[in-house]
């Protein structure tokens, strides 16, 4: 009577297992997270709000509980623009660093935010300042996805005249990654800008020579070649939406896919 129960018990619990197996497991084992820095400061208008970084910390821990291993990249606008400050006629090159400095702070409040959920992190750092960040290299790197950690990359390229698009496709292709995943203000690739536009109209999958033959403005030109040259497929949706991450990882939730 007792192996009875036993064996029923087992057959029970694999039962269950097959049931559940197809929606869990996901679609991309390896990806890249590429947010806007503009995402951080949600309504504050700079800076970075702590709960919006714990939110999108919620969305990383989910993705590797269900054993997905990823990169982030953070961009800088959200504190400030090198780009910017060069049109008002300040030099390129020293603007632009000033620019990789800022993701190095968004960098630091992300790995805090994700230290915080208990999920191990490190920041590699394409600029040297080892009393804050570990100095990126490919050995680093993979010693650090090897063990488990979420790498949380800064300072761009390390180079001036870079976007943080093209550090992540960069970053992406040094992880050999599944897919570029990039979270932004609105739910996928429009042919205008929604925001402004009612009328856009929303693109379900596109390949990357579309992108750059439309001029679509979802990454740089330098970025989505990049990425088309890898085979890495970019896949765009909106960052305000928690647990959309993990829904785009199991092949579902509301998005723009560009491969091909």
């Amino acid at each position: 009577m007792y192996r009875m129960i036993i064996i029923r018990h087992d057959m029970i619990q694999e039962q269950n297992m097959d049931q559940n197996s197809p929606s869990e497991e996901p679609v991309y084992k390896r990806v890249l997270l590429k947010v806007s820095g503009e995402a951080l400061m949600a309504e504050s208008g700079f800076g970075i709000d702590p709960t919006v970084t714990a939110r999108i910390a919620r969305d990383i821990r989910d993705a590797v509980e269900m054993g997905v291993t990823v990169g982030v990249v953070i961009g800088g606008g959200n504190i400030f623009r090198g780009v910017s400050l060069a049109a008002k006629g300040a030099d390129r090159v020293i603007a632009d660093h000033m620019g990789m400095l800022a993701t190095v702070m968004n960098a630091l409040a992300m790995r805090m935010a994700l230290e915080a959920l208990d999920v191990p992190s490190v920041v590699l750092n394409a600029l040297d300042m080892p009393q804050l960040t570990e100095t990126f290299s490919q050995r680093r790197l993979e010693e650090h996805l090897d063990n488990g950690k979420v790498v949380v990359f800064a300072g761009g390229t390390g180079n001036p005249y870079f976007t943080t698009d093209t550090a992540a496709a960069l970053r992406a292709s040094e992880m050999r990654c599944d897919a570029l995943l990039k979270g932004t203000q609105v739910d996928g690739i429009y042919d205008s800008d929604p925001r402004k536009n009612l009328n856009a109209v929303r693109f379900d999958k596109i390949s990357h020579s579309e992108v750059l033959e439309k001029g679509l403005a979802v990454m740089d030109a330098a970025a989505v070649s990049l990425a088309r040259d890898a085979g890495i497929p970019v896949i765009v949706f909106s960052i305000h939406n928690e647990g959309e991450f993990a829904k785009i990882l199991t092949g579902g939730g509301h998005c723009t896919t560009v491969s091909g």
